[in-house]
Protein backbone atom coordinates (compact mmCIF):
# COMPACT_ATOMS: atom_id res chain seq x y z
CA UNK A 1 0.00 0.00 0.00
CA UNK A 2 1.77 3.27 -0.83
CA UNK A 3 1.75 6.02 1.91
CA UNK A 4 2.81 9.08 0.61
CA UNK A 5 2.39 10.46 4.06
CA UNK A 6 5.33 8.17 5.26
CA UNK A 7 7.18 8.79 2.43
CA UNK A 8 7.56 12.85 2.89
CA UNK A 9 8.60 11.64 6.62
CA UNK A 10 10.78 9.64 5.95
CA UNK A 11 12.33 12.12 3.32
CA UNK A 12 12.66 14.53 5.97
CA UNK A 13 9.75 16.27 5.92
CA UNK A 14 7.82 17.17 8.76
CA UNK A 15 3.72 17.67 8.26
CA UNK A 16 1.97 19.66 10.21
CA UNK A 17 -1.49 20.59 10.16
CA UNK A 18 -2.55 24.23 9.10
CA UNK A 19 -5.72 24.58 11.33
CA UNK A 20 -7.43 23.93 14.57
CA UNK A 21 -10.62 24.05 15.99
CA UNK A 22 -12.37 22.88 19.18
CA UNK A 23 -14.39 20.81 17.34
CA UNK A 24 -11.68 18.92 15.53
CA UNK A 25 -10.24 18.69 19.34
CA UNK A 26 -13.44 17.06 20.69
CA UNK A 27 -13.93 14.69 17.96
CA UNK A 28 -11.04 13.29 18.55
CA UNK A 29 -9.99 14.18 14.47
CA UNK A 30 -6.48 15.70 15.40
CA UNK A 31 -5.44 12.70 17.87
CA UNK A 32 -6.41 10.33 14.84
CA UNK A 33 -4.65 12.76 12.38
CA UNK A 34 -1.24 12.35 14.75
CA UNK A 35 -2.07 8.44 14.77
CA UNK A 36 -2.63 7.88 11.18
CA UNK A 37 -1.65 10.38 9.19
CA UNK A 38 2.08 11.39 10.80
CA UNK A 39 1.04 14.54 11.76
CA UNK A 40 3.25 15.86 14.15
CA UNK A 41 2.57 19.37 14.72
CA UNK A 42 -0.36 22.49 14.24
CA UNK A 43 -0.19 25.62 12.98
CA UNK A 44 -2.49 28.09 13.46
CA UNK A 45 -3.46 31.74 12.37
CA UNK A 46 -6.13 34.64 13.43
CA UNK A 47 -8.01 33.50 10.16
CA UNK A 48 -8.04 30.03 10.91
CA UNK A 49 -9.40 30.82 14.75
CA UNK A 50 -11.75 33.67 13.23
CA UNK A 51 -13.18 30.45 10.93
CA UNK A 52 -13.20 27.92 14.02
CA UNK A 53 -14.62 29.81 16.70
CA UNK A 54 -17.47 31.82 13.73
CA UNK A 55 -18.52 28.63 12.92
CA UNK A 56 -19.47 26.08 15.23
CA UNK A 57 -21.57 27.66 18.44
CA UNK A 58 -21.54 24.31 19.91
CA UNK A 59 -18.37 23.89 20.47
CA UNK A 60 -17.56 27.47 21.75
CA UNK A 61 -20.78 27.73 23.43
CA UNK A 62 -20.40 27.15 27.22
CA UNK A 63 -17.08 28.61 27.31
CA UNK A 64 -18.66 31.90 25.80
CA UNK A 65 -21.47 31.76 28.33
CA UNK A 66 -19.00 31.78 31.17
CA UNK A 67 -16.87 34.32 29.65
CA UNK A 68 -20.21 36.39 29.20
CA UNK A 69 -21.33 35.63 32.96
CA UNK A 70 -17.77 36.97 33.96
CA UNK A 71 -17.94 40.03 31.79
CA UNK A 72 -14.77 39.45 30.06
CA UNK A 73 -14.11 42.01 27.59
CA UNK A 74 -13.54 40.68 24.29
CA UNK A 75 -9.83 40.82 23.77
CA UNK A 76 -9.07 38.51 27.05
CA UNK A 77 -12.14 36.61 26.07
CA UNK A 78 -10.45 35.49 22.53
CA UNK A 79 -7.01 34.54 24.09
CA UNK A 80 -8.77 32.54 26.74
CA UNK A 81 -10.62 30.62 23.99
CA UNK A 82 -7.92 30.36 21.75
CA UNK A 83 -5.09 29.48 24.09
CA UNK A 84 -7.71 26.87 25.57
CA UNK A 85 -7.67 25.45 21.95
CA UNK A 86 -4.31 25.51 21.89
CA UNK A 87 -3.03 24.24 25.18
CA UNK A 88 -5.27 21.26 24.47
CA UNK A 89 -3.59 20.40 21.48
CA UNK A 90 -0.39 20.45 22.95
CA UNK A 91 -1.71 17.97 25.28
CA UNK A 92 -2.46 15.77 22.27
CA UNK A 93 1.27 16.10 20.20
CA UNK A 94 3.02 15.88 23.20
CA UNK A 95 4.32 12.52 22.99
CA UNK A 96 5.69 13.36 19.18
CA UNK A 97 6.98 16.09 21.34
CA UNK A 98 8.57 13.78 23.53
CA UNK A 99 9.47 11.37 21.03
CA UNK A 100 11.21 13.76 18.78
CA UNK A 101 13.31 15.28 21.62
CA UNK A 102 10.85 18.69 21.49
CA UNK A 103 11.93 18.88 17.13
CA UNK A 104 8.19 18.18 16.84
CA UNK A 105 4.72 17.94 18.61
CA UNK A 106 4.65 21.95 18.11
CA UNK A 107 1.54 23.84 18.32
CA UNK A 108 1.48 27.30 17.13
CA UNK A 109 0.03 30.47 18.93
CA UNK A 110 0.27 34.23 16.96
CA UNK A 111 0.49 37.28 18.58
CA UNK A 112 -2.15 40.09 18.22
CA UNK A 113 -1.43 40.68 14.31
CA UNK A 114 -2.25 44.50 15.32
CA UNK A 115 0.90 44.65 17.07
CA UNK A 116 3.07 43.56 14.15
CA UNK A 117 4.55 47.04 14.51
CA UNK A 118 5.38 47.53 17.67
CA UNK A 119 7.82 45.64 19.10
CA UNK A 120 7.69 46.37 22.68
CA UNK A 121 3.95 45.16 23.01
CA UNK A 122 4.73 42.29 20.80
CA UNK A 123 7.64 40.78 23.35
CA UNK A 124 4.62 41.24 26.10
CA UNK A 125 2.24 39.33 24.35
CA UNK A 126 4.48 36.61 23.65
CA UNK A 127 5.17 36.55 26.95
CA UNK A 128 2.09 36.45 28.14
CA UNK A 129 0.74 33.10 25.70
CA UNK A 130 3.89 31.45 26.92
CA UNK A 131 2.81 31.92 30.28
CA UNK A 132 -0.57 31.54 29.60
CA UNK A 133 -0.72 28.48 27.53
CA UNK A 134 2.04 26.99 29.61
CA UNK A 135 3.27 24.14 27.48
CA UNK A 136 6.76 23.16 26.67
CA UNK A 137 5.54 22.61 22.67
CA UNK A 138 4.10 25.93 22.32
CA UNK A 139 5.57 28.12 19.63
CA UNK A 140 4.79 31.79 19.98
CA UNK A 141 4.14 33.01 16.61
CA UNK A 142 5.62 36.25 15.35
CA UNK A 143 5.69 38.20 11.85
CA UNK A 144 8.74 38.96 10.46
CA UNK A 145 7.93 42.45 10.03
CA UNK A 146 11.01 44.47 10.63
CA UNK A 147 9.36 45.82 13.81
CA UNK A 148 9.29 41.71 14.77
CA UNK A 149 12.68 41.25 14.49
CA UNK A 150 14.01 42.73 17.00
CA UNK A 151 10.71 40.94 19.24
CA UNK A 152 11.82 37.36 17.79
CA UNK A 153 15.74 37.96 19.04
CA UNK A 154 14.40 39.03 22.58
CA UNK A 155 11.80 36.15 22.53
CA UNK A 156 14.10 33.76 22.08
CA UNK A 157 17.07 35.00 24.48
CA UNK A 158 14.14 34.47 27.46
CA UNK A 159 14.18 30.64 26.25
CA UNK A 160 10.68 31.47 24.69
CA UNK A 161 10.59 28.91 21.84
CA UNK A 162 9.48 31.31 18.13
CA UNK A 163 7.72 30.02 15.04
CA UNK A 164 8.30 33.51 12.77
CA UNK A 165 5.72 33.64 9.88
CA UNK A 166 5.04 35.98 7.01
CA UNK A 167 8.18 35.63 5.46
CA UNK A 168 8.32 35.88 1.42
CA UNK A 169 11.61 37.62 0.71
CA UNK A 170 14.77 35.97 0.73
CA UNK A 171 16.63 39.36 2.17
CA UNK A 172 13.83 39.06 4.92
CA UNK A 173 14.92 35.74 5.48
CA UNK A 174 18.34 36.47 6.34
CA UNK A 175 17.66 38.78 8.54
CA UNK A 176 15.22 36.06 10.56
CA UNK A 177 18.04 33.85 10.51
CA UNK A 178 20.03 36.68 11.87
CA UNK A 179 17.54 38.08 14.72
CA UNK A 180 17.37 34.17 15.83
CA UNK A 181 21.57 33.81 16.01
CA UNK A 182 21.55 36.70 17.83
CA UNK A 183 18.42 35.69 20.47
CA UNK A 184 20.41 31.44 21.05
CA UNK A 185 23.54 34.06 21.29
CA UNK A 186 22.26 36.18 23.87
CA UNK A 187 20.47 33.25 25.69
CA UNK A 188 23.70 31.54 25.94
CA UNK A 189 25.19 34.44 27.26
CA UNK A 190 22.25 34.05 30.14
CA UNK A 191 23.06 30.41 30.71
CA UNK A 192 20.08 28.56 29.17
CA UNK A 193 19.62 25.85 27.89
CA UNK A 194 19.63 26.23 24.34
CA UNK A 195 18.39 22.40 23.71
CA UNK A 196 15.07 23.82 24.72
CA UNK A 197 14.61 26.41 23.08
CA UNK A 198 13.06 25.80 19.29
CA UNK A 199 12.04 27.81 16.11
CA UNK A 200 10.97 27.54 12.43
CA UNK A 201 10.54 30.34 9.77
CA UNK A 202 7.48 30.31 8.01
CA UNK A 203 8.51 30.87 4.07
CA UNK A 204 5.13 31.39 1.83
CA UNK A 205 4.75 29.53 -0.55
CA UNK A 206 1.59 29.54 -3.07
CA UNK A 207 0.48 33.23 -2.18
CA UNK A 208 3.86 34.49 -4.17
CA UNK A 209 2.61 32.69 -7.41
CA UNK A 210 -0.43 34.19 -6.88
CA UNK A 211 0.76 37.59 -6.83
CA UNK A 212 3.36 37.49 -9.68
CA UNK A 213 1.17 34.94 -11.88
CA UNK A 214 -1.30 37.98 -11.60
CA UNK A 215 1.68 40.59 -13.14
CA UNK A 216 2.38 38.36 -15.83
CA UNK A 217 -0.68 38.11 -17.00
CA UNK A 218 -1.35 41.75 -17.16
CA UNK A 219 1.92 41.43 -18.81
CA UNK A 220 0.84 39.60 -21.45
CA UNK A 221 3.65 38.13 -23.00
CA UNK A 222 4.43 34.56 -24.40
CA UNK A 223 7.70 35.04 -22.20
CA UNK A 224 4.93 36.16 -19.46
CA UNK A 225 3.14 33.07 -19.58
CA UNK A 226 5.94 30.90 -19.73
CA UNK A 227 6.75 31.94 -16.04
CA UNK A 228 3.81 31.34 -14.61
CA UNK A 229 3.55 29.05 -11.60
CA UNK A 230 7.27 29.48 -11.13
CA UNK A 231 7.98 32.03 -8.21
CA UNK A 232 7.04 30.48 -5.28
CA UNK A 233 9.00 27.33 -5.77
CA UNK A 234 12.32 28.74 -6.85
CA UNK A 235 12.12 31.25 -4.17
CA UNK A 236 11.80 28.56 -1.58
CA UNK A 237 14.39 26.52 -2.88
CA UNK A 238 16.32 29.34 -2.67
CA UNK A 239 15.73 30.27 0.63
CA UNK A 240 16.42 26.64 1.72
CA UNK A 241 19.77 27.34 0.00
CA UNK A 242 20.30 30.24 2.40
CA UNK A 243 19.61 27.67 5.37
CA UNK A 244 22.00 25.47 4.40
CA UNK A 245 24.45 28.84 4.19
CA UNK A 246 23.47 29.26 7.49
CA UNK A 247 23.91 25.82 8.78
CA UNK A 248 27.61 25.88 7.52
CA UNK A 249 28.25 29.31 9.43
CA UNK A 250 30.93 29.90 12.12
CA UNK A 251 28.42 31.38 14.14
CA UNK A 252 25.77 28.33 13.75
CA UNK A 253 29.09 25.93 14.59
CA UNK A 254 29.51 27.66 17.93
CA UNK A 255 25.87 27.29 19.16
CA UNK A 256 25.04 23.61 17.64
CA UNK A 257 28.78 23.12 20.18
CA UNK A 258 26.54 24.59 22.77
CA UNK A 259 23.59 22.41 22.34
CA UNK A 260 21.54 25.14 19.92
CA UNK A 261 18.96 23.37 17.45
CA UNK A 262 18.29 25.10 14.33
CA UNK A 263 15.72 27.34 13.04
CA UNK A 264 14.27 24.71 10.59
CA UNK A 265 12.30 26.25 7.01
CA UNK A 266 8.69 25.73 7.39
CA UNK A 267 6.83 25.73 4.03
CA UNK A 268 3.45 27.82 4.58
CA UNK A 269 0.73 28.59 2.11
CA UNK A 270 1.11 25.39 0.98
CA UNK A 271 -2.75 24.80 -0.78
CA UNK A 272 -3.08 25.97 -4.60
CA UNK A 273 -4.78 28.49 -5.44
CA UNK A 274 -4.63 28.25 -8.75
CA UNK A 275 -6.81 24.98 -10.70
CA UNK A 276 -4.62 25.25 -13.46
CA UNK A 277 -1.62 23.42 -10.69
CA UNK A 278 -1.58 20.01 -9.33
CA UNK A 279 -3.01 20.53 -6.25
CA UNK A 280 -0.18 18.50 -4.04
CA UNK A 281 2.45 20.87 -6.11
CA UNK A 282 3.48 23.33 -2.99
CA UNK A 283 4.30 19.83 -1.13
CA UNK A 284 5.99 17.48 -3.47
CA UNK A 285 8.41 20.09 -5.01
CA UNK A 286 9.73 21.38 -1.92
CA UNK A 287 11.15 17.85 -0.43
CA UNK A 288 14.31 18.49 1.53
CA UNK A 289 16.13 16.86 5.05
CA UNK A 290 14.67 18.61 7.90
CA UNK A 291 11.61 21.07 6.79
CA UNK A 292 8.41 21.38 8.01
CA UNK A 293 4.97 21.42 5.35
CA UNK A 294 2.38 23.10 7.17
CA UNK A 295 -1.25 21.76 5.00
CA UNK A 296 -4.42 22.25 5.47
CA UNK A 297 -6.60 19.13 5.73
CA UNK A 298 -7.51 18.87 1.92
CA UNK A 299 -3.75 19.55 0.60
CA UNK A 300 -3.25 16.89 3.35
CA UNK A 301 -5.34 14.30 1.67
CA UNK A 302 -4.80 14.83 -1.63
CA UNK A 303 -0.98 14.71 -0.88
CA UNK A 304 -1.71 11.17 1.02
CA UNK A 305 -3.95 9.92 -2.20
CA UNK A 306 -1.91 10.98 -5.36
CA UNK A 307 1.31 12.40 -3.96
CA UNK A 308 4.14 11.33 -6.08
CA UNK A 309 7.46 12.19 -2.94
CA UNK A 310 10.80 12.57 -4.75
CA UNK A 311 14.18 11.60 -2.47
CA UNK A 312 14.40 15.36 -2.67
CA UNK A 313 13.12 18.14 -4.86
CA UNK A 314 14.93 20.76 -3.26
CA UNK A 315 19.01 20.11 -3.66
CA UNK A 316 20.10 20.38 -7.23
CA UNK A 317 17.78 23.02 -8.40
CA UNK A 318 18.93 25.84 -7.13
CA UNK A 319 20.92 27.05 -10.58
CA UNK A 320 17.41 27.26 -12.13
CA UNK A 321 15.88 28.61 -9.19
CA UNK A 322 18.11 31.80 -9.83
CA UNK A 323 17.17 31.52 -13.74
CA UNK A 324 13.66 31.53 -13.04
CA UNK A 325 14.42 34.92 -10.57
CA UNK A 326 16.29 36.74 -13.33
CA UNK A 327 13.70 36.03 -15.93
CA UNK A 328 10.76 37.12 -13.90
CA UNK A 329 12.57 40.44 -13.40
CA UNK A 330 13.84 40.48 -17.23
CA UNK A 331 10.24 40.04 -17.72
CA UNK A 332 8.99 43.33 -15.73
CA UNK A 333 8.24 41.70 -12.66
CA UNK A 334 9.68 43.21 -9.25
CA UNK A 335 10.33 40.93 -6.74
CA UNK A 336 10.83 43.58 -3.72
CA UNK A 337 8.03 45.07 -4.93
CA UNK A 338 6.23 41.73 -5.01
CA UNK A 339 7.54 40.62 -1.33
CA UNK A 340 7.04 43.94 0.43
CA UNK A 341 3.28 44.12 -1.25
CA UNK A 342 2.57 40.36 -0.01
CA UNK A 343 3.95 40.88 3.58
CA UNK A 344 1.78 43.82 3.84
CA UNK A 345 -1.24 42.47 2.74
CA UNK A 346 -0.42 38.88 5.35
CA UNK A 347 -0.85 41.59 8.02
CA UNK A 348 -3.62 43.25 6.80
CA UNK A 349 -5.68 39.68 6.05
CA UNK A 350 -4.79 38.36 9.56
CA UNK A 351 -5.57 41.99 11.24
CA UNK A 352 -8.82 41.76 9.46
CA UNK A 353 -9.70 38.49 10.85
CA UNK A 354 -8.98 39.06 14.06
CA UNK A 355 -10.91 42.46 14.25
CA UNK A 356 -13.96 40.24 12.48
CA UNK A 357 -13.67 37.90 15.25
CA UNK A 358 -13.32 40.19 17.61
CA UNK A 359 -16.79 41.91 16.39
CA UNK A 360 -18.35 38.92 16.23
CA UNK A 361 -17.52 37.78 19.78
CA UNK A 362 -18.32 41.31 21.16
CA UNK A 363 -21.95 41.06 19.81
CA UNK A 364 -22.38 37.58 21.17
CA UNK A 365 -20.77 38.68 24.81
CA UNK A 366 -23.53 41.40 24.99
CA UNK A 367 -26.01 39.62 23.94
CA UNK A 368 -25.78 36.00 25.10
CA UNK A 369 -29.46 35.38 23.56
CA UNK A 370 -29.06 31.61 23.18
CA UNK A 371 -28.93 30.41 26.65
Amino acid sequence: MADPLADLSTNGVSIWLDDLSRGRLASGSLARLVARDHVVGVTTNPAIFAAAIGGDDDAYAGQLHDLWARGTCVHEALRDMTTHDVRWACDVLRPACDATGGVDGRVSIEVDPRLAYDTEATIAEARALWWRVDRPNLFIKIPAARQGLPAIAACLAEGISVNVTLIFSLTRYDEVMDAFLDGLERARQAGRDLASIASVASFFVSRVDTEVDARLDKIGTAAAAALRGRAAIANARLAYQRYEQMLASPRWAALAAAGARPQRPLWASTSVKDPAYPDTRYVTDLVAPGVVSTMPEATLRAVADHGQIPADSIRGHYQDARRVLSQLAAAGVGYDDVTATLEQRGLELFDASWRELGDQLGARLRHPCHH
